[in-house]
C-alpha cells in the first residue's frame, strides 16, 4: 500500500487525471499536475537521500507545494511530519530535536527561524537560489530538473508513515505515531461514512494544514471520491474566510469554535453569502450550544460537530448531517466503540459522567519517546482519553471537559464549559473561557471574557447573567475583560497559559 498511489495516482489512472485536486489564488491544479509534481519532488527527496522509513520534517506554507511534498514523501515511503509554519525558532528546535528529521523542507516563512533553530539540511522553496546556505538546496532548481517518473514504494499495513502531534495546550507536543491503515480507515468510516463526500466538493479549511483535521480534509480524504481541496497560504481571519468563500464557493468548511465565533461577531456577517456550503464541521474543541445556536441564526449552514484527536488520527465521535443536536457532539463513528467508564474501568449508565474510552482501528500505536504516557493511553487498538463525557439513551455524548480542568469550588465540582457556554448566551459576549484561580487557599472561578464592538456589559450585569442561568455555586467569581484569548497553534484554547496570568 502506498497513500499517494491511493489518493493521487488514482484518480489519474480512473481517468480523472484532469478534475481540480486542488484550487488556490493562482487557479486550479489538476490530479495530473498534482501526479507528475509529486514525482518530482519524490525524485528529489530521493535524490538527496531520503530513505523508506525515515522522517521528512515539513515546514511549509499551505499550497499546492505542501500538499505535493508532503505526498512525494508518502511515496518513497518515509514518514512524514508537520509543523506551524508561524513558530519561534525555539520551537522549531525543539520539533528538530525531536523528529531527528532525515530532511526539511522549508521555504522563505520558516527559513529565517529554522537557521534560528540551528537547522543544517534544508530543502527550501521561494528564496533565490544565490541566497541560500551550506546545507540548503533550491526546491524550485531541483524539482524542475527532477523526472516526472516515480515509483511507489510500498508499505504494510503496520508500517508507521504518519506523525501526529498533539497540540500541546498541556505540555510540550508529543507525536502519536500511525501506520498507513489510519489515514486508509479514516477516509471510509468519517469522510464517507458519516460526511458522505462527494466528488463535486470543493473543501476547504480554516486551520492550516500542518493540522491533521485540516490537512486530511483538504488534501487527503476528497482525494478519495475525487474532489477538490482549497489550500491558501495566509493566517486564518473572518474577512479572509468570507473572501474565500466568495471567490471559490466551497460545499464544505472546515471550521473550529473560534474562528465560528470570530464569523458570527464580524459586523458584516448578515451581508455574507454561504449559500455554496452544504455543511460546515466544527472539531478541534467543544461547540458551545450557545455559539451554534448564534451561528444557525447568523449564516443557516448546518454544523456537524464532532471530535477526534491525534491518538486516534481523526474523528471518532460526531453528529450527522441532518441529524446533528446542539450542545452533543453526536454518536460514535461507524467502526467505534466508544464507553464512559469510570476510575474502576466500569462502563457508566446513561446519563452519568466518566471518561471516554475509544476502541476502534485507527488508534495510534505510541506517544514516540513517551513510554509512560503511552502505557496508560494505549491499549491495543483502545484509547484511555482524559475527556468527560456523558451519554444519553439515544447514544449521544456530551462533552465536559477534560478531567484536569474541572474546578472544586465550594466542595463542589465545577465543569468550565457549563459556566463558558452559559456566558456566551449573553447578546455581548463574543468568547469567553473560565478556569481557576486561587485566593487565599480557595479555588475560584475566573471568567475570561471578549465582548463585542461598543458593548456595555459589566462583570456584575454578567454575573448576575450566569446567576439566573446556572446553579447558584456556579456563576463566576471575578470576570476579567480582555481583548482575545490565548490559543495554540491548532486554534484550541491556551488554559495554561490563562492560568499562569495573576
Amino acid at each position: 500500500m502506498n497513500l499517494a498511489s491511493f489518493f493521487v495516482d488514482r484518480n489519474v489512472s480512473e481517468g480523472r487525471g484532469a478534475n481540480p485536486a486542488l484550487i488556490t489564488g493562482d487557479g486550479e491544479t489538476t490530479y495530473a499536475e498534482l501526479a507528475e509534481l509529486t514525482n518530482r519532488i519524490g525524485t528529489v527527496l530521493t535524490e538527496l537521500g531520503v530513505r523508506s522509513g525515515q522522517m521528512v520534517l515539513l515546514a511549509l506554507s499551505d499550497g499546492v507545494e505542501f500538499v505535493a511534498t508532503w505526498y512525494a514523501a508518502q511515496k518513497i515511503g518515509a514518514v512524514t511530519a508537520e509543523v506551524y509554519p508561524f513558530l519561534q525558532p525555539k520551537d522549531y528546535a525543539y520539533y528538530l530535536g525531536y523528529t531527528e528529521a532525515k530532511l526539511v523542507v522549508a521555504d522563505a516563512v520558516t527559513l529565517p527561524a529554522l537557521r534560528e533553530a540551528g537547522a543544517t539540511n534544508l530543502l527550501v522553496r521561494g528564496v533565490p537560489e544565490e541566497e541560500l546556505r551550506a546545507g540548503e538546496r533550491p526546491f524550485e532548481t531541483l524539482v524542475a530538473q527532477a523526472s516526472p517518473e516515480l515509483e511507489a514504494v510500498p508499505r504494510g499495513p503496520d508500517d508507521i508513515v504518519i506523525w501526529k502531534f498533539t497540540t500541546g495546550s498541556t505540555g510540550s507536543p508529543k507525536a502519536c505515531t500511525h501506520p498507513i491503515s489510519s489515514p486508509l480507515k479514516s477516509f471510509e468510516l468519517y469522510a464517507r461514512g458519516v460526511l458522505g463526500l462527494r466528488e463535486d466538493d470543493r473543501v476547504l479549511a480554516v486551520p492550516k494544514l500542518f493540522f491533521g483535521y485540516a490537512r486530511d480534509l483538504v488534501a487527503l480524504f476528497p482525494f478519495g471520491v475525487g474532489a477538490a481541496g482549497i489550500p491558501f497560504p495566509e493566517r486564518s481571519t473572518a474577512d479572509l474566510m468570507f473572501e474565500l468563500i466568495a471567490r471559490h464557493r466551497p460545499t464544505v468548511l472546515v471550521n473550529v469554535p473560534t474562528m465560528m465565533s470570530a464569523m458570527v461577531a464580524h459586523p458584516d456577517a448578515a451581508k455574507q453569502d454561504l449559500s455554496s456550503l452544504r455543511l460546515c464541521t466544527s472539531a478541534g474543541e467543544a461547540l458551545p450550544s450557545e455559539l451554534h445556536r448564534k451561528w444557525d441564526s447568523t449564516f443557516g449552514v448546518e454544523v456537524v460537530d464532532g471530535i477526534g484527536s491525534s491518538e486516534a488520527y481523526h474523528i471518532y465521535l460526531s453528529n450527522r448531517p441532518g441529524q446533528a443536536r446542539r450542545g452533543s457532539l453526536g454518536q460514535a463513528v461507524p467502526g467505534y466503540q466508544v464507553r464512559v467508564i469510570d476510575e474502576l474501568d466500569q462502563e457508566l449508565p446513561d446519563g452519568e459522567i466518566g471518561t471516554l474510552e475509544v476502541t476502534g482501528p485507527t488508534i495510534a500505536r505510541e506517544y514516540r519517546g513517551d513510554a509512560e504516557k503511552s502505557r496508560r493511553t494505549f491499549h491495543g487498538d483502545t484509547l484511555r482519553s482524559g475527556d468527560l463525557f456523558s451519554r444519553d439513551e439515544a447514544g449521544f455524548f456530551t462533552h465536559h471537559g477534560r478531567a484536569d480542568d474541572l474546578l472544586k469550588v465550594g466542595g463542589v465540582f465545577v465543569a468550565p464549559g457549563e459556566i463558558e457556554d452559559c456566558l456566551l448566551g449573553h447578546a455581548e459576549v463574543v468568547d469567553c473561557a473560565v478556569v481557576g484561580h486561587e485566593k487565599d487557599g480557595l479555588v475560584l472561578s475566573r471568567a475570561y471574557v471578549v465582548v463585542g464592538a461598543g458593548a456595555t456589559v459589566t462583570e456584575t450585569e454578567l454575573q448576575d447573567y450566569a446567576r439566573e442561568h446556572l446553579a447558584a455555586h456556579k456563576y463566576p467569581r471575578e470576570v476579567c475583560f480582555v481583548p482575545e484569548l490565548p490559543r495554540t497553534a491548532n486554534g484550541k484554547l491556551d488554559r495554561r497559559a490563562l492560568r499562569t496570568r495573576p
